[in-house]
């Protein structure tokens, strides 16, 4: 972070000096005026972080200069300095925007550990900020491409927007993406793609789970035209086609042994041999796995290669269930309610709060695939202004059992 810049508002000539030269040996830039006026004018030159402010001041009180530099500078953090008997002054203060404040008298060490939180919570801040508008540019570009976007706000979320910025500006890094089933594992690998550089480049899925072993190498590799029946054409590999671009390989687990040893090889050295030729051509592929598995334990039961693993897992991003970020609920809720509505013309205004509460109660085992598809199925059921319990059906019976008191789930 930069050198934070602090102004200190306070008509003791003294107590200016005493805290200027402590910030300062903090590697602060202080900033001291004796009177408001002069702080006002060192705002407007300034672009200052912090603002330690007094609450008795010559021409006004702190409460108004608090007000005013919050309407005109709302990013400034403002720790209010108080004496005995103001706390009342205070916690008016704190309604007027101001983040901290002690009392006179005071121990340098106090407005040391008043900044320090205070400096924190700038920090916290700017990675909100960064967090939403990279998530902000993320959504557009997915729903540009491939029409979904990732949805919520909660810590879970903002964390996966921070690992996905972090490898996407890497070229090369693989990327082992672990989630239960449901939870958008394929999602994320297109979100790491469109954040990347190698985003105007080709973004291809390939399910490992259907792919046929005997189809195995002519697939991922290619094949020359004649080297085997049926080859009536030279074929492109899937490494070929997203050359300079993502490789997404999702259920990687399912892989065949024999088929894991020829894939580490194309890892290693980027380079694939098509069937039927004898040279080698140079491929530049970021590949992202994906899993529902745990594929480490996976390889101690030799079911999965370790080296493989070893190389896949280079950077991994585990994705929470739902039910462990069940405050993006009422978002993923409220989205897919107005999708579906709009997508088949129902007259759907509003939803019963009971449903919120029902699904706080559920566990949701299928993730967001299993909610979305709960959400559609009962729009289309619903046939008034009101989308409530009884449209939807929870496919885990004790949930049903939970919630009967409460609510009606069609079975």
């Amino acid at each position: 972070m930069k050198k934070l810049k602090i102004l200190i508002v306070d008509d003791e000539v003294r107590l200016l000096q005493e805290l200027e030269e402590f910030l300062g040996n903090k590697k602060f830039s202080v900033f001291k005026a004796l009177k408001p006026s002069i702080a006002f004018d060192i705002l407007k030159e300034n672009k200052i972080d912090i603002l330690v402010l007094d609450i008795k001041l010559p021409e006004m009180s702190g409460i108004e200069v608090l007000k005013i530099v919050k309407e005109q500078y709302p990013e400034i953090e403002v720790i209010m300095v108080s004496g005995h008997g103001d706390m009342s002054t205070v916690i008016e203060a704190m309604r007027y925007g101001a983040t901290d404040y002690f009392q006179k008298p005071f121990r340098l060490l106090d407005i040391n550990n008043a900044i320090s939180r205070t400096k924190r919570f700038i920090e916290i801040s700017h990675e909100l900020k960064a967090t939403k508008s990279t998530l902000s540019h993320l959504s557009k570009k997915l729903m540009q491409n491939i029409g979904v976007q990732i949805l919520g706000n909660s810590k879970a979320v903002s964390n996966l927007i921070n690992m996905m910025t972090k490898v996407a500006r890497t070229e090369n890094t693989s990327v082992l993406v672990l989630g239960e089933s449901g939870t958008g594992k394929e999602l994320v690998a297109h979100g790491i793609h469109y954040l990347s550089n190698r985003s105007k480049n080709t973004f291809y899925s390939v399910n490992c789970s259907a792919v046929p072993e005997s189809l195995f190498e002519s697939e991922f590799f290619g094949h020359k035209k004649g080297s085997f029946t049926g080859a009536t054409d030279d074929k492109e590999g899937w490494f070929e086609i997203a050359n300079e671009g993502t490789l997404f390989l999702d259920e990687i687990s399912d892989m065949p042994l024999i088929q894991q040893a020829k894939l580490l090889r194309v890892l290693e050295e980027r380079k694939v041999n098509k069937i039927g030729s004898r040279k080698s051509a140079n491929v530049d592929v970021r590949v992202i796995a994906a899993s529902n598995k745990n594929l480490e334990e996976m390889a101690l039961e030799n079911k999965f290669r370790l080296d493989l693993f070893h190389r896949l897992s280079i950077f991994v991003i585990e994705i929470p269930p739902l039910r462990e970020r069940k405050e993006d609920i009422p978002i993923l809720l409220d989205y897919y309610v107005k999708f579906y509505s709009q997508q088949m013309g129902s007259q759907i205004r509003t939803i019963d709060p009971k449903v919120l509460e029902m699904f706080n109660d559920y566990d949701f085992p299928g993730n967001i695939r299993e909610l979305k598809n709960m959400i559609e199925r009962a729009v289309i059921l619903c046939e008034d202004e009101v989308l409530s319990c009884n449209h939807f059906r929870l496919n885990n019976q004790n949930a049903i059992n939970k919630t009967s008191t409460t609510y009606t789930a069609i079975e």
